[in-house]
């Protein structure tokens, strides 16, 4: 990030609830479902007193009609952007997800070993690489501003740990993130601080 003389605010947000064309694993897919729909709708007017001037989100499915009825609810434009997705599948795409093929990869992150790879597919570091870069771009394009990030479950609870002083990368681990859950961010000129997880305040440090 520049130097940020006017502090952007960001709301980072999971998904709503969603449906899936198959059981199997995989990097695509996925469409709210209708209790989704309305968790959308709610995330909207528990965001209407920020001044959201625009959202941004993942490209994939789920969160991108999460941000339309957001967007459309607060009379804002949305942007799309890859690095927003989830963390990727890897070599377990096509299975069924049993026994759980990320939870040692997790775990370890959770940990603080960013090295630890899914097998197939990402590190820890590059994940809130990938990640950070979008949140950079946006905090300088909004100074003064109220931005919400659509993005998932997973990628937020490993990299926004990751990416606030105030937290420690095992955060998270008692504290899953629902759907439409919420980790309000704030950007300055030493990086990222979380204000609230899921709707629980948090210290600064």
């Amino acid at each position: 990030m520049s130097d940020l003389q006017c502090p952007a605010r960001v709301f980072v947000a999971r998904h709503g609830e969603a449906v899936y064309e198959s059981e199997l694993l995989s990097d695509a897919g996925g469409w709210l479902s209708p209790l989704g729909r309305e968790q959308a709708r709610e995330l909207a007017q528990s965001l209407r007193g920020e001044r959201i001037a625009r959202v941004w989100t993942s490209d994939m499915a789920r969160a991108v009609q999460t941000g339309e009825i957001v967007a459309s609810v607060l009379g804002v434009d949305v942007v799309v952007r890859k690095a927003l997705r989830e963390f990727g599948v890897g070599d377990a795409a096509g299975t069924n997800g049993v026994p759980d093929p990320f939870a040692a990869t997790f775990a370890s992150w959770l940990d603080g070993d960013l090295t630890a790879r899914i097998p197939g597919a990402e590190s820890g570091t590059e994940v809130v690489e990938r990640f950070e870069a979008v949140l950079a771009e946006l905090a300088d394009d909004h100074r003064g501003e109220g931005v919400l990030v659509v993005s998932h479950g997973g990628v937020m609870c490993m990299a926004l740990s990751a990416l606030a002083r105030n937290l420690d990368m095992s955060h998270s681990r008692e504290l899953p993130m629902p759907h439409c859950g919420v980790v309000a961010m704030d950007a300055d000129v030493d990086g990222w601080v979380a204000r609230s997880w899921a709707g629980s305040p948090l210290e600064a440090r």
